[in-house]
Formats: structure tokens, sequence, C-alpha cells
């Protein structure tokens, strides 16, 4: 299960990214026929967590308890697959048991990744707060995921929540949510997107200079 190494953004396009809100960064692939790369249903497990970087992606199996051997809960296999930036991906196929925990969390924080997102489940919620690193999964559960989950293959194309993700696309995920850019349009959709939030900017100077809602609607078409 050696990982292939992904092809990453420029580290300006990442930065550029970080300051944009998802509900920009959605209406922005809105405008560019990607409606469906908004991952609607996979949420920030804490108030605040929000990371921007390419993915890193994991495919897992589940089962019930005792189906697989304790190496095959190849957690530290995701965390020495990513670098300084990245953002772990983990396809759990929604399993209701925990990929990832408090431990890993510390371990990944320490080596500099982003954040994790998992359609499936984490534990260890309080050590995630201390420790700062930032995890949007789909559910919250203290049950291991040892001898009940494999991990298959890393950096492999994945669905998360419904969307395709392929390694080295562009995670963004903030309190509203997340969406997925595709690596080869990340610039593109950037662009479209700054622009979007140059002209929420104005919105507001508008209103506050005693511009209707109305009025802001109809000026600016992205609010």
């Amino acid at each position: 299960m050696p990982p292939n190494d992904i092809d990453r953004p420029a580290a300006d396009l990442t930065r550029r990214l970080s300051l944009l809100a998802t509900s920009t960064l959605a209406n922005a692939l809105d405008d560019a026929g990607l409606h469906n790369h908004v991952i609607a249903h996979i949420k920030a497990v804490a108030p605040n967590f929000r990371f921007t970087g390419p993915a890193v992606t994991v495919k897992e199996s589940a089962g019930a308890q005792g189906t697989y051997r304790s190496d095959d809960f190849a957690v530290g296999a995701m965390i020495d697959a990513a670098r300084a930036g990245d953002v772990i991906v983990v396809d759990a196929g929604g399993a209701e048991c925990s990929t990832w925990g408090g431990m890993a969390s510390l371990a990944a924080k320490l080596k500099g990744v982003a954040g994790l997102m998992v359609d499936g489940a984490v534990r260890d919620l309080e050590e995630m707060i201390e420790f700062e690193f930032p995890v949007f999964s789909r559910h919250l559960t203290p049950t291991t995921g040892r001898l009940r989950l494999k991990v298959e293959a890393i950096n492999v194309d994945v669905i998360i929540d419904g969307v395709a993700v392929a390694p080295g696309d562009i995670i963004a995920a903030d309190g509203t949510g997340a969406v997925c850019l595709p690596g080869g349009r990340a610039e593109e959709i950037t662009i479209l997107a700054e622009k979007l939030a140059h002209d929420d900017a104005a919105a507001v100077e508008d209103l506050r200079a005693g511009l209707s809602f109305t009025q802001a609607m109809a000026k600016y078409k992205g609010i």
C-alpha cells in the first residue's frame, strides 16, 4: 500500500483560498459549472475549526468487530503520507466506528498537517480541541475502528459525501461546510471567488451607507 506522491498547488494559491469563505467558494463553483463539488453533510466537530489544503486521500473498508487485524488500522500510514499543509481525507463509507482520535490528532498537528476530513466517525473530541487540530466528520463515537476498519489504499480517488475527491484536489472547510476544488481548475475558481468576495465587501459598505438589502441583491448578484 505505498502511497504515490500528489501534485500540490502553489503555496500562494492555498493562502489566497484560505482567505475565502466556503459560501463564496460554493458560489464560484456554481459559476464554473461545478455545483456538485460542495460537501454538505461533513461538519466541523467543534466551533472555529477550518482548513484549506491539498487532499491526501484514504480509502477504508469497514466490518464488524474482529473483521480485520490490528495492523490493518493503519492510521500512522495516513499521517506518514501527508506533508505540512495537507488535508487528510478519509472515505470510510460513513462507518460509525472511529477512524481517528486524539493521539493521531496530536501527531498530525506536530507534523503540520492542516486538518482531517472523514466520511465516517472520529472520537476524543476534547483532545482534538486541546491540540487545536481541525477535524470534520460525519459522526462522533467512542467506538474504536481498530479490528473494524482497514486502510485499503492511500492517494486514490475517493467519494466523500457523494463528492468525488482526487489526490491533490484542494479541500476548503469552515463552520458552514466544505468544498472540493479540482486541482486543475483551482486557479480559475479562486479568481472567480476573489471577485465575489470583493463584491461582498462592497455590498457591506453600501448597506452601511443606507442601501436596502433589496437594492443590494439587485446590484450584487452573488450575495
